[in-house]
């Protein structure tokens, strides 16, 4: 049975991955919440994070926006080594060099508001049963039309819960 981690207040788990996804950094905190040590997750995709509970659709909808260099905040529910879970609010970027070239992207996670978990499960379940149904695009559909309804982009949905 896996049990849930929930970070502390003053908690900043941060990460670079190339762009392939792979994990070329990770600080003190994300081995202390993802039990992993540092040789064990280098240039290792970081969906070997992903918690069965998390949408491929919102990974879908971060990975097409941080590539056209897009700020996107996410609400993601991680897995541990030990499959353990934690949720956090991430804030994911590109890191550009001079020329406006992606160098590799950036994330840096902090603690949800619980009000805000609970709502983004109820989502994040839709998503799931739509993307079973009828694959991710029918999720990206639903995502749409789920920020759409409160009359808000998806990252002002997302800062408007964590508030």
């Amino acid at each position: 049975m896996s049990s849930e981690k929930i970070l502390t207040s003053d908690v900043l788990i941060t990460s670079k991955t190339n762009l392939r996804g792979e994990i070329i950094y990770a600080n003190e905190d994300f081995l202390n919440y993802s039990d992993y040590k540092i040789d064990e997750i280098l240039y290792k995709p970081h969906s070997i994070m992903r918690h069965a509970d998390m949408p491929r659709t919102v990974f879908k909808y971060l990975w097409d926006n941080i590539q056209q260099k897009k700020e996107v905040f996410a609400f993601v529910k991680n897995k541990t080594k030990f499959n353990d879970y934690y949720w956090v609010i991430a804030n994911v970027t590109a890191s550009c060099d001079a020329s406006g070239n992606i160098l590799n992207y950036y994330s840096v996670r902090r603690k949800p508001k619980i009000e805000a978990v609970k709502t983004i499960e109820e989502i994040y379940k839709v998503l799931l049963r739509k993307e079973k149904d009828n694959g991710i695009k029918a999720g990206l559909e639903e995502l749409n039309a789920v920020v759409k309804s409160y009359g808000m982009t998806y990252n002002e949905l997302i800062m408007s819960l964590q508030k």
